[in-house]
């Protein structure tokens, strides 16, 4: 699942995602498997606007939405510095292996550096192994093992 560099003409738009991108933000999350519907996903949108250690910007492809990518800057007390943590990488089924990915973490490593982050850290569900080859080929390395205990529904 390694995708291969976009030309300069198919390189994908990113932007802050919007209000009026509900529909679109909902339909990238559904096919991650976290099903919302566009009220959900405006409220999502909102809630990351108003939070200036997020980031949630859409990738577009002339003028498609063809992805998605979150991040959240945190201070890192082991490191005593801000870490970046992508916490949403969404690529939509019909632009996968075109080198959106590697275009949105590009844009990623590129505001965590601007926001002096130390590293940057994807985390990734265990079943998703394409996804880990992805992340490989792209220089990302396994680092630890994460635990989650859930609270309620989520």
């Amino acid at each position: 699942m390694i995708d291969r560099p976009p030309s300069i003409a198919t390189r994908p738009a990113l932007r802050p995602a919007k209000p009026s991108d509900g529909a679109a933000v909902a339909c990238l999350l559904g096919e991650l498997g976290y099903q919302c519907n566009r009220e959900e996903a405006v409220d999502r949108i909102m809630t990351v606007a108003e939070d200036p250690t997020q980031a949630l910007l859409l990738a577009e492809l002339h003028g498609e939405p063809c992805g998605l990518l979150a991040l959240d800057f945190m201070y890192f007390v082991p490191l005593g510095r801000t870490t970046c943590r992508i916490t949403t990488l969404i690529v939509a089924d019909s632009h996968r292996m075109s080198g959106v990915g590697r275009e949105m973490l590009r844009e990623a490593e590129s505001r965590a550096r601007a926001a002096g982050a130390a590293r940057i850290e994807v985390t990734t569900a265990a079943h998703r192994q394409g996804a880990h080859e992805f992340y490989r080929a792209c220089g990302y390395a396994e680092s630890s093992t994460r635990f989650v205990r859930r609270l309620g529904d989520a």
